[in-house]
């Protein structure tokens, strides 16, 4: 844990000589938690991998965004986007820039620059902003895969043009980035610095040579391993589909690092997969909608409910947006088609039509994260990864003209803490952690390795 001396002193104190790449992990993290509060240790262990991996993208096929958000301003995203900015593989900080700009600022030989955006919010936060830099939308969602490329016209001849797009990016915004964003990134939730949470005042001129030295001893580790990385595929990622493709590179990092850190990824990863996935469906009113149907069907403990009825007890759920909507059995009918759901006889006698249980399970299955209890019972024991982990203690972020106050984790705000679901996250090992609810892939564990005070002390 970053001691009050620590804080006290400038970062230049410190030396950064090249080390071996589990150790170069640990500094880049107490670098990162110097200055800023992220919202759980799992967060900070995604920010670190993440940074670490820009400075060996040529090694892999995807490349993971990374979206820092928040509900408010002034919850340290900006702060958490200029020290990334100072850590990671040649910053492209694109401040008022052109999408033509940008793509063609991306289309060069060698490895790809880091593309920084800052106040997302002002180009995707509005229907009519986010139809207005479609582009840009497009350019990042083409970028997260090697090999696809952004066509153009250029010169008088209107040659057709193809950019290379390929590149890692950073966005930081107040609100949600567009989903197709969002779900190729690792999802940081930034959240406003309470009094008593304590960071160190960042200025550029004092602080930044520091963190290109480090940058620096990341270039060259990531030298040494970038062969090792290229084409490898960890074991036991504990997630599936587009999660898989986000976080196996950076896994990968995270091996090749060694020590404590690839057991810190992998809880890493189905902790904060599963927080997007519940922010996902909590967002969605036709998640909701399921969600509230199939409630009503298990606690009637019926196969068959006519459509009225339905609409009558989904308008009664509390805290549901059902009456607003004046639901209505077409209105019901119009949702669930999307799902390839509708309404039939509830026997051959074709007395009552309705919506048959049979007809939704397969839905529900899709869609909707089990209980928290069946998704314990669905768990098997997994590999042993690593028996030594241990964990940063950290939470939250600040501005910068704001005063070092004191720091403390709060584990109740880390927001989601039952990782229940089995859509993007692989359920088939380890157990759930007892204190913060994420699977762990470690034989015998019963807490993972952001949690765990068994191991060394913490960053």
């Amino acid at each position: 844990m970053l001691s009050r001396d620590i804080l006290a002193e400038p970062l230049d104190h410190y030396e950064f000589a090249p080390t071996g790449g589990a150790e170069l992990l640990d500094q880049v993290a107490e670098a990162v938690q110097r200055y800023c509060i992220l919202p759980s240790p799992h967060a900070l262990t995604g920010v670190v991998l993440w940074i670490a991996y820009t400075h060996m993208s040529d090694a892999f096929e995807y490349a993971p965004r990374l979206v820092a958000r928040s509900a408010e301003k002034r919850s340290g995203k900006s702060r958490l986007l200029e020290v990334v900015d100072a850590l990671v593989h040649e910053p492209l900080r694109a401040v008022n820039a052109t999408v033509s700009y940008i793509f063609r600022s991306l289309d060069r030989d060698g490895m790809p620059p880091t593309l920084l955006l800052d106040e997302a919010d002002t180009i995707f936060g509005t229907k009519t902003k986010a139809e207005q830099n479609e582009d840009l939308r497009g350019l990042l969602n083409a970028g997260f895969q090697r090999g696809l490329t952004f066509g153009r016209t250029v010169g008088p001849n209107h040659t057709p043009t193809e950019f290379a797009t390929f590149a890692p990016a950073a966005l930081a915004g107040i609100g949600q980035m567009p989903d197709t964003i969002e779900d190729r990134a690792v999802v940081v939730v930034m959240r406003r610095r309470k009094p008593s949470e304590q960071v160190a005042p960042y200025r550029t001129r004092r602080d930044r040579p520091a963190l290109e030295a480090l940058a620096d001893d990341l270039a060259s580790w990531a030298g040494t391993v970038v062969e090792a990385a290229t084409g490898y595929e960890p074991a036991n990622l504990g997630v599936e589909d587009r999660a898989a493709d986000v976080w196996e590179p950076l896994i990968t990092v995270a091996d090749m690092a060694g020590g404590r850190w690839p057991a810190l990824a992998r809880d890493a990863a189905a902790f904060m997969v599963s927080a997007a996935e519940a922010d996902s469906e909590d967002s969605s009113l036709n998640i909701r909608l399921l969600a509230d149907i199939k409630a009503i069907f298990d606690e009637d403990g019926i196969k068959f409910i006519k459509s009225d009825e339905l609409c009558n007890r989904l308008r009664q759920v509390e805290e549901s947006p059902w009456g607003q909507f004046e639901l209505s059995p077409s209105k019901l009918g119009h949702r669930l088609k999307e799902y390839g759901i509708k309404t039939d006889f509830e026997d051959t006698y074709k007395k009552a039509r309705g919506y048959r249980l049979v007809d939704f399970v397969d839905t529900f299955e899709r869609y909707l994260a089990p209980k928290a209890s069946d998704a314990v019972r669905s768990r098997l024991d997994g590999a042993d990864l690593q028996q030594g982990a241990d964990t940063f203690e950290s939470s939250d972020t600040f501005k910068a003209s704001e005063k070092i106050k004191a720091s403390e984790h709060n584990p109740s705000s880390e927001g989601v803490r039952t990782p229940s679901d089995t859509f993007g996250r692989d359920t088939r090992g380890g157990q759930v952690c007892e204190g913060c609810g994420s699977p762990i892939y470690r034989t015998g564990a019963t807490i993972c390795a952001a949690c765990s005070s068994d191991g060394p002390e913490t960053l």
